[in-house]
């Protein structure tokens, strides 16, 4: 149970961090995160905050859906934002393209770890995810299509937002996948063998 929580609690860290990285990179980000940006531009609030403050409101989508949501859910609200907005007070900004380019590189590298690492922890999906598969669950449409809908909806709406669309979009689109296949095995838990002992042979 505590390697799960470690595990939990390090991987919605580093989601925050790589966050902040795609800020600090400035060429793009994942289509929730373009949104965040949006809606932080329009409102001048921090990005973790409209992070908080949008896996709130996505949670009461939940409640339609009957889906329950679980420690790691609650933590995704909470955490991650704060997580942002910490390793943005600590990231300055760069300068160069080439380093703003290797930070996207990183961040999405870091976005598939976490991504794996809180998963693989077992204590429920995070609101977005919950979304997803709660529409599945009621409608019984392809949670590839819910996926994708989602994603345009809120990739526009943060475009019109004024959120950073960019050459860090399409990357994040084509390379996190493959790179969230690659690491789940490496943290999803394993149930714990049973030992069943044994006996002794009848006389």
């Amino acid at each position: 149970m505590l390697r799960r929580l470690l595990q939990l609690y390090i991987g919605l860290v580093l989601y925050g961090v790589s966050t902040a990285m795609f800020v600090r990179a400035d060429l793009g980000a994942d289509p929730w995160n373009v949104f965040h940006l949006g809606v932080a531009k329009l409102l001048s609030m921090d990005i973790g905050t409209v992070m908080i403050a949008t896996g709130a409101l996505v949670l009461l989508f939940w409640i339609p859906l009957r889906q329950r949501p679980g420690l790691g859910t609650i933590s995704n609200v909470i955490v991650l934002g704060l997580a942002a907005d910490a390793a943005l007070a600590w990231m300055s900004p760069l300068e160069t393209l080439l380093a703003r380019s290797v930070m996207l590189a990183v961040a999405v590298i870091v976005n598939a770890l976490a991504t794996g690492m809180y998963i693989g922890a077992g204590f429920g999906a995070g609101p977005r995810d919950g979304l997803m598969t709660g529409i599945h669950a009621r409608t019984g449409w392809s949670v590839r299509s819910i996926r994708t809908a989602i994603e345009i909806f809120v990739l526009l709406a943060g475009c019109l937002l004024g959120g950073t669309f960019g050459v860090g979009t399409v990357f994040y689109a084509l390379s996190i996948g493959p790179l969230i296949q690659l690491s789940l095995p490496w943290f999803r838990q394993k149930p714990a063998l049973s030992v069943t002992p044994q006996t002794e042979p009848a006389a």
